[in-house]
């Protein structure tokens, strides 16, 4: 009788796509890549990462990037100090306005030349007080979004990324679910319009044996039932939503218990989150004014919480979490949008008015022949390439393309089956992140405020020189808070570092004093950042 002692080696694990067996989709709401990610190069050089020296290209927001105000004064971008910015809108009509003022119809030319205008018009029709739409211009840094920064450059991003229509969440939501919007850029409610019947990536799933989840933090009510959840669902946009509550409702999910499956190994092979807007997390914004809205850091805050939950958890080593934005939101972007493949045989609008932009016009910017604005993305893996940077055109379809690509699904439309598979941000063979880093607390010091000036005069004008003026700081309505005006002048001594417009105000003077020898005189005021000027002979 013989013994026989067999030794087998362990079975490798898979250095291809199938290594992934969870995917997990966040997409916050409502910001542009330069307006969030356009001076990573500038963190990248004082941070020390390699892409500041090793030959990386990068397209971040140029430093002579400007749109004109209403004013006709040019607006270069500038560097926020406030955490709520003002809501610029990002429809149908004002996004093909940002991208060509004078000419939104062209689609040959796209000068990116309207953030301002449009923003200004908003503020002005909304009763906000940025009117002369400044804002637009604004942009966050890595000393800001210090999350978002240390993970976008440790991990991979892309200058090349963008929504997959030029206009606001809703289409956006349903080509994130359908890659396709039926005809549709405006929301269902708006045009009172049905549920699309197109089929979603959830049905496709379903219907192949590829688990799923939609998970959706609750509101302030806390209530956590199918049809609360379902109630901030995107997938109520499309029938199958209905379909999902009444057949499938354990499919819906609080986010509590997404940070449980992430914790105890149980998420499904593909997980996605909705944005938590309703309890000011999804950064996203205001629509009005208020001194208790939702920050960006709150927002990103969140984030966090949920992307360090996987990669402390026994499900990061199979895990990728793809975060990025749905539109952005009317903040500038120097990048024009890029020609798309039409997702199906509805090429053109079918909710626009007679009175919209691009109505009865067959330009290929009219239609769905062009992508949207780029948007923010990091992948989030341990299979990620460290430090790189996608310079590959695709917009965010390209989630669908890599969830049927992983899942041998087929595609849902023409879009995302144009789509690149977003394989080139993956390293299989070394598994760069199996041990991932350690990012940075978000920070939350940014304030909220929302007051921006209106304008700034000078009385008597022309001022005279050496003589006593006054200098008048507007708003367009009432603070609503004690707001502090940084204040600055082309000549040394004039003006006082800051001064105040008080709560329940809209306006304050201060006295100064008018050199001699010069010719004219340039006082300009600033809130959180937003800055409004004034120039005035001297005589």
């Amino acid at each position: 009788m013989y013994n026989v002692d067999a030794t087998f080696a362990p079975i490798p694990p898979p250095q291809d796509i199938t290594a992934i067996n969870h995917i997990i989709v966040l997409l916050q709401e409502n910001r542009s890549f330069d307006h969030y990610f356009g001076q990573l190069a500038n963190y990248w050089q004082v941070s020390g990462y390699p892409q500041a020296t090793n030959g990386t290209t990068f397209d971040g927001e140029p430093t002579n990037a400007l749109n004109l105000d209403p004013n006709g004064d040019p607006v270069s971008p500038f560097n926020l100090q406030t955490g709520c910015t003002e809501n610029p809108s990002p429809s149908w009509n004002e996004s093909h306005g940002d991208r060509n003022q004078f000419d939104p119809a062209d689609s040959t030319t796209a000068p990116m030349d309207g953030f301002v205008h449009t923003a200004a018009k908003d503020a002005a029709g909304f009763n906000l007080y940025d009117v002369l739409g400044h804002r637009a211009m604004g942009y966050f840094d890595g000393s800001q979004l210090n999350y978002y920064y240390f993970m976008a450059s440790n991990f991979a991003t892309s200058d090349r990324w963008f929504a997959p229509v030029m206009t606001r969440t809703q289409p956006n939501r349903m080509y994130l679910y359908g890659a396709t919007s039926q005809g549709h850029v405006n929301a269902l409610s708006t045009t009172n319009s049905p549920p699309l019947t197109a089929q979603t990536i959830f049905q496709l799933m379903q219907n192949n044996g590829v688990s799923w989840r939609l998970y959706v933090h609750p509101d302030s009510s806390g209530c956590t039932t199918a049809s609360c959840l379902y109630s901030h669902s995107y997938l109520s946009q499309f029938t199958y939503g209905k379909y999902v509550l009444n057949n499938l409702p354990n499919q819906l999910a609080p986010i509590s218990q997404l940070l449980n499956d992430m914790q105890n190994g149980t998420l499904p092979q593909v997980s996605f989150i909705e944005p938590a807007g309703y309890v000011g997390l999804d950064e996203h914004s205001p629509t009005v004014d208020s001194t208790g809205a939702g920050t960006i850091q709150a927002g990103a805050a969140y984030v966090q919480s949920l992307i360090d939950t996987l990669m402390s958890s026994p499900s990061w080593k199979d895990s990728v979490l793809i975060f990025s934005y749905d539109e952005p939101g009317g903040f500038y972007d120097h990048v024009p949008p890029q020609p798309a493949i039409a997702p199906d045989s509805i090429q053109y609008p079918t909710d626009i008015l007679s009175t919209d932009i691009c109505a009865n016009n067959t330009s290929p910017v009219c239609g769905f022949f062009v992508t949207g604005f780029r948007v923010p993305l990091i992948i989030v893996s341990p299979f990620t390439k460290p430090n790189y940077v996608s310079h590959t055109v695709m917009d965010y379809t390209a989630i669908l393309k890599f969830i049927e690509t992983r899942f041998s699904l087929p595609s849902l439309t023409a879009r995302d089956a144009a789509q690149p598979d977003m394989a080139e941000f993956f390293d299989f063979m070394n598994v760069p992140w199996a041990t991932p880093p350690n990012p940075p607390q978000q920070v939350k010091s940014l304030p909220c405020i929302m007051e921006a000036l209106n304008s700034i005069t000078v009385s008597p004008n022309p001022a005279p020189a050496g003589g006593q003026a006054t200098v008048s700081l507007s708003l367009s309505k009432n603070a609503i808070q004690n707001v502090t005006v940084a204040l600055s002048s082309d000549q040394p001594n004039v003006v006082p570092p800051s001064t105040q417009i008080a709560n329940g105000t809209s306006s304050t003077t201060l006295n100064i004093s008018v050199p001699s020898g010069i010719t004219s005189l340039t006082i300009t005021g600033s809130i959180a950042g937003i800055s409004a000027s004034t120039t005035v002979p001297v005589q």
